[in-house]
């Protein structure tokens, strides 16, 4: 039996596992979002609102959770739709601004509290909803790694010239690779909020973005196993580190700098060839 403290790691780490996902889905197409933050928190606030006892609705948590990710996965398509046409440094800074946009709209939007941020949501997250979610989703993009459509991903990522000589859309491939991405990242931020029970625009600014990309280049982005495996890291090494002190964060940083040198394709970089 856990603990309170040992089960809301645990917690946390689950839906850091799913912003890892969330990040591996446009990063296995080529697409590389340092926006994640952004749809999290429509996430967040989508089902968060959905579910307050300070509205009208009484909409199921499953139901809220999953339209708080489709109104991100939504968001995430249009977002994409322009920036999937840029490449490079160009596309990174513009997922960077998306999500500065949206975190400066919820710091305006009274309606969901502001500044002040939305206090009083209901506490509907559990342990069993997280881990059921994240093997879900584990499973899921698992499998897709020898669909057609994953296989597509795949060949944009290695080569996009060869991909559309191949016959694949790059377009609309991009846009469910970006969406898809968005619509994990909704999720996670559902459940995140539903087990803080207070959200504020300050919980979803650039740091949360880069942590969430941390975790894929941390564990690899070769197949699903990666982004679990940089989430596991980066969640529980500091708190086994405790016992440092004040030099656990400065010693998590050497170990982090260890790995770029001698695992620069992440904890899990076996040869994508040898997957089907």
């Amino acid at each position: 039996m856990l603990s309170s403290y040992q089960e809301s790691i645990a917690i946390f780490l689950g839906v850091n596992v799913l912003m890892a996902f969330s990040v591996y889905v446009p990063t296995s197409a080529g697409l590389i979002s340092l926006g994640q933050a952004g749809f999290m928190a429509i996430g967040a606030y989508t089902s968060a609102y959905l579910t307050s006892r300070f509205t009208s609705f009484d909409v199921p948590f499953g139901l809220a959770l999953f339209l708080g990710g489709a109104a991100a996965g939504i968001v995430g398509v249009l977002v994409a739709a322009p920036a999937v046409r840029i490449k490079g440094i160009y596309l990174i800074i513009a997922t960077l601004g998306f999500g500065e946009i949206v975190r400066v709209l919820f710091v305006n939007f009274e309606p969901l509290g502001g500044a002040s941020g939305l206090a009083g949501i209901k506490p509907l997250t559990t342990l069993s909803w997280v881990v059921a979610t994240c093997i879900l989703f584990f499973a899921f993009l698992w499998r897709l790694r020898s669909t057609p459509l994953g296989r597509a991903f795949v060949a944009i990522h290695e080569d996009e010239t060869a991909a559309e000589a191949m016959g694949i859309n790059l377009f609309r491939t991009k846009l469910m690779a970006f969406g898809g991405g968005a619509f994990i990242a909704g999720i996670a931020g559902g459940l995140y909020a539903h087990f803080a029970l207070f959200i504020d625009p300050s919980q979803f600014g650039f740091s949360k973005s880069a942590e969430a990309f941390l975790f894929v280049i941390l564990g690899g982005s070769v197949n699903p196993l990666g982004p679990v495996a940089g989430a596991i890291v980066v969640t529980l090494l500091p708190e086994f580190l405790r016992f440092l002190q004040d030099w656990r964060m400065s010693f998590f940083a050497v170990l982090l700098i260890a790995c770029a040198v001698w695992r620069p394709g992440g904890l899990i970089s076996y040869r994508r060839a040898a997957h089907p």
